[in-house]
């Protein structure tokens, strides 16, 4: 076995021959996490002006880790038939997991080089989406990727619905708020923050009805609330559980002809 594909196996998680996280992709998740409470605790300005060399450094370490891995794993692509040979290398590194690697470290090289406060903080707090990297080494958002692909008709018909409801609820609110609370309810616009409010179930409490109508209205939203979001849970968690079944049976069957 050459090194190369050592190092793919170690890298890609559906390479791995075994159960879990390869031994490599554990201690990567170990250094997107303390590199990202790194990043989070940093935005502390007390603790940031007690130690402002040290976080430089740490960033800077992390930095070149993830560079190093970033070059690993698109050389490593290349024994995907998919990522062969120079293309392939390119198409890999156009991808989305191999674009969000690039940008685990790329702000680390950027910030020197603006001096604007506004760009810098933004570059900083980029860092923080080294945290959705972890999603690439767990089986299980492939599943919930599979589950959303495969539902995505029943997804969009219960986003309109919910859509639906918002507007025809704001705009019933509108007609017997409007001019009650013409601040809150004076308009549709308006009227659709108290609508996402209460059909989302939060009620923040900052805008509320007044006339019994209203009350009427507010409650027949929140109880259509429950429902609409309750639908998208039921059919992702059946497509979820169709997903793992289809993961054991391959499983299965693969040990059957091993």
């Amino acid at each position: 076995m050459t090194v190369r594909r050592l190092l793919w196996r170690q890298l890609d998680p559906r390479a791995y021959e075994h159960e879990g996280l390869s031994p490599t992709n554990k201690v990567v998740v170990f250094t997107v996490i303390v590199a990202s409470l790194g990043a989070i605790v940093e935005t502390e300005p007390e603790i940031e002006r007690q130690w402002p060399e040290l976080f430089d450094y740490i960033e800077a370490v992390f930095t070149i880790l993830f560079g190093i891995e970033y070059c690993a794993r698109v050389w490593a692509a290349g024994e995907n038939p998919r990522f062969s040979g120079i293309l392939g290398r390119c198409r890999y590194a156009l991808t989305p997991a191999a674009l969000l690697d690039l940008f685990s470290f790329l702000p680390g090289l950027l910030v020197p080089a603006f001096p604007n406060l506004f760009l810098l903080r933004v570059f900083r707090l980029i860092r923080i989406l080294r945290l959705a990297r972890l999603g690439r080494l767990s089986l299980a958002v492939h599943h919930l990727l599979y589950a959303v692909r495969e539902r995505r008709e029943e997804l969009f018909l219960s986003l309109m619905l919910a859509i639906i409801v918002l507007v025809f609820s704001a705009t019933v609110m509108y007609l017997v708020e409007g001019d009650n609370d013409p601040k809150a309810f004076g308009s549709i616009p308006r009227s659709l923050w108290w609508s996402v409010c209460t059909l989302t179930t939060v009620g923040y409490g900052d805008i509320y009805p007044h006339t019994v109508l209203g009350k009427i209205c507010s409650g027949i939203t929140a109880f259509a609330g429950i429902g609409l979001i309750a639908m998208p849970t039921g059919i992702l968690a059946a497509a979820f559980s169709d997903a793992f079944q289809r993961t054991r049976t391959t499983a299965e069957e693969n040990k059957r002809q091993s």
